[in-house]
């Protein structure tokens, strides 16, 4: 790392996220175009077809992080950087010519190469700024995320243009290929302007690179990756068919909202890396686990319609029933009063309703001239309970959960170069590995989540689990640093004094 940061450090950051930011926006490539071509009928897969498609790309650019972060180490990010950008644009041509699932999935494994740019750029753009200064550096670099904003913003549109809104479907051919153009030209940029650079442990054997990654703490910062980062990949492509499938909203509807989720939490990692140079990156992720695990609950509960027994109508005396209707029965002299059921049964979805709503009424279980005991149910009671789970409201909670994961991207890169400072393209790419394989994996499950459950609302739950195992594991590893550095300041807190 440089001991001050300069101009060129800025130029090198600069062309280092706006790489990234491509990169990002063709590695989400697919989020949009498998949603289009499945709801335009060109394909019959499912959702678990679905799935994998989506995380095919992001398994390529998970599994050779470690691999590109070693070598961006050891031979410096312009060679590396600018020879990814002119591999990918050839599989993302090819994706032009894709008629089947397996030309489909072949291609997705290219171009997700695409991916590993991260790693590059983490270890690239590190060695050009001193330690004070690389939580927010990362953290501009880091914004390149919003690239997932601009595919799920524009992809359908330009989808729709191309395809003259359906009436010329292979129409849809021409996008991967203006991707291909756009990867090739930014690699010829790259070699042109960019300059190279090596940390200090270039001089290293590929070994003693690897020895960092038998420390538990790497494992641990790729937990919280695999969260922040991982999740964030994964809705950044399942919300599009997230929202048409559950909102009936229209594709391009559901990619604007999409990016409403994915371009808050690019850009405000740079505010992410600002905090953990401010507070620390332990200190911010305490905040960033626990509104996860907030804001995921909230988002659990499905839309749905629950009907329930409830308080029903006993009879007080024997006798026969002389009169029936829909809000009274009589038995002799005695008269008993029913709720009746509500006119406007059906009408909820025409509200803006926050929180679950329910009606209760009363239906006779009994008829005229039957005869009846004392405490015989007259009445059954039936409680309706309705939850909407309005599309404005959940959309703002999500877009605040992936602001929330943004945050923590840049505080785990924060804690790497802290603990690793000659390793940071090692670590980071073993962490960067392990973050990827969440958006890989987490689509995956949750397509056999939704399959199994028949709950779109299940992948929020996973969240919430995901959330809680991350926020107890560092609360516990915490706790027992604070025990080993300060034993009598702990002892007096767990004592309550």
């Amino acid at each position: 790392m440089q001991e001050v940061a300069t101009v060129k450090s800025h130029k090198m950051l600069f062309l280092n996220t706006l790489a990234f930011t491509i990169c990002f926006a063709a590695w989400m490539f697919n989020g949009v175009l498998v949603t289009f071509l499945v709801d335009n009928q060109v394909f019959n897969w499912g959702p678990v077809q679905i799935g994998w498609l989506m995380g095919i790309p992001v398994l390529t650019g998970s599994i050779f992080r470690l691999p590109a972060g070693m070598l961006t180490d050891k031979f410096g990010g312009k060679p590396i950087y600018g020879t990814l950008l002119l591999i990918c644009a050839i599989p993302m041509y090819l994706l032009s010519k894709a008629d089947s699932l397996t030309t489909f999935a072949l291609c997705s494994f290219g171009f997700g190469l695409a991916g590993v740019s991260f790693s590059i750029g983490i270890a690239f753009t590190s060695v050009w700024y001193p330690r004070e200064r690389q939580g927010t550096a990362l953290g501009v670099f880091g914004a390149g995320n919003a690239g997932a904003a601009l595919t799920t913003l524009f992809a359908p549109t330009l989808l729709n243009h191309l395809t003259d809104y359906g009436t010329d479907i292979e129409g849809w051919r021409q996008l991967p290929v203006y991707y291909a153009i756009m990867l090739a030209s930014m690699g010829v940029l790259f070699f042109i302007f960019a300059e190279n650079k090596k940390p200090a442990s270039s001089t290293k054997s590929f070994r003693q690179m690897l020895r960092p990654l038998s420390d538990i703490r790497v494992w641990r910062f790729g937990l919280y990756y695999f969260l922040v980062f991982g999740c964030f990949v994964a809705f950044s492509q399942w919300l599009v068919p997230y929202f048409v499938n559950v909102y009936y909203l229209p594709l391009v509807t559901a990619g604007i909202f999409a990016a409403a989720f994915s371009l808050p939490s690019g850009v405000i990692r740079a505010l992410g890396g600002w905090l953990s140079d401010l507070f620390g990156g332990r200190t911010v992720m305490y905040w960033v686990l626990s509104a996860s695990v907030l804001l995921s609950f909230m988002v659990i509960i499905p839309k749905m319609e629950i009907y329930s027994p409830g308080r029903g109508v006993m009879a007080k005396r024997s006798g026969t029933v002389t009169e029936v209707t829909a809000t009274s029965i009589n038995i002799g002299e005695n008269s008993y009063g029913l709720k009746q059921k509500p006119e406007s049964l059906y009408n909820f979805d025409s509200q803006i309703l926050v929180l679950p709503t329910k009606q209760t009424w009363q239906e006779p279980t009994v008829e005229v001239g039957q005869q009846v005991k004392k405490k015989e149910l007259l009445a059954k009671g039936v409680t309706r309970i309705f939850f909407q789970a309005n599309v404005w409201i959940f959309a703002v909670i999500v877009v605040m959960l992936g602001s929330i994961w943004g945050i923590g991207k840049a505080a785990v890169y924060k804690l790497i170069p802290d603990y690793f400072p000659e390793e940071v393209g090692v670590v980071g790419g073993m962490v960067g590995v392990l973050g990827g394989l969440g958006g890989f994996f987490c689509p995956i499950i949750f397509g056999y989540l939704l399959e199994g459950t028949g709950l779109w609302t299940s992948c929020w739950m996973f969240m919430f689990a995901l959330s809680l195992i991350c926020l107890i594991w560092m609360h516990l590893v915490a706790t027992k640093m604070m025990k080993n550095k300060h034993p009598a300041d702990m002892q007096k807190f767990e004592a309550g004094s």
